[in-house]
């Protein structure tokens, strides 16, 4: 057997392609020190306002998020700083397109310091940060910017990236509803066909194809900013 394969009976993985999805799936998951687990994303109004009630209500709104909200934006936006950290090309101007198109102080805010936070455990591998250079920068742009330097398939990094953001508003439900955990799970498996398409059309797409037409998700964000009694950040 050639050093550096690993074989199965139908496979043979280089040891380069595992070392990308071992990375990815340590980047996306919900022990990376991204503070992930403190943002609801404005669901926590849309719950505290009747809008979610139960797996059903959850999915539904999860789907108009992926394919038509600011998930769609997000994955939008690491294709392209993707495909420009592959040429060299500088990423500030989509760096601060990305900042821009936050619909609210807190979604700023949380693109912001989760994309910050990346940045900063990412040194655990390159000591550098993404290309767009230091200080603050938007979530899906330090992600995109970090697959691109490593190696990293731009289809693997948004099909990882959308699992990772809906995986973790269900995980917010699952507490908040309460949504009991098979449902959660049942949740999850409903949305995978969703997270694909979204995942394939994105890696197709330029800027060109940004655009939301999830008003009431971003008006339910403004409003958790004054909400008296809540559990997360946004």
């Amino acid at each position: 057997m050639p050093r550096g394969m690993i074989t199965g009976t139908a496979i043979t993985i280089t040891m380069a392609e595992a070392a990308s999805l071992a990375r990815l799936m340590t980047w996306l998951s919900p022990a990376f020190p991204v503070g992930s687990f403190a943002y609801s994303h404005g669901l926590e109004r849309a719950i505290h306002d009747g809008l979610i009630r139960d797996r059903q209500s959850l999915r539904e709104w999860l789907e108009a998020l992926l394919g038509q909200g600011s998930a769609w934006n997000d994955a939008v936006l690491l294709a392209e700083t993707w495909r420009q950290t592959r040429a060299g090309e500088d990423i500030a101007e989509v760096a601060e397109l990305a900042e821009a198109m936050s619909g609210s102080r807190e979604r700023h805010m949380e693109t912001m310091l989760q994309g910050g936070a990346f940045v900063d455990a990412m040194a655990a591998w390159s000591g550098e940060p993404p290309a767009g250079g230091e200080g603050p920068i938007a979530y899906p742009v330090a992600v995109g910017s970090a697959a691109a330097r490593h190696g990293i398939a731009l289809a693997d990094a948004l099909t990882a990236y959308l699992h990772a953001f809906a995986s973790n508003l269900v995980q917010a439900c699952v507490r908040l509803i309460p949504l009991g955990q098979r449902d959660g799970v049942a949740t999850l498996a409903a949305l995978e066909p969703v997270i694909l398409r979204t995942a394939q059309r994105a890696a197709g797409s330029t800027l060109n194809d940004l655009g939301a037409c999830t008003i009431r998700a971003d008006i339910l964000s403004m409003n958790h900013e004054t909400q008296y009694s809540r559990v997360f950040r946004s």
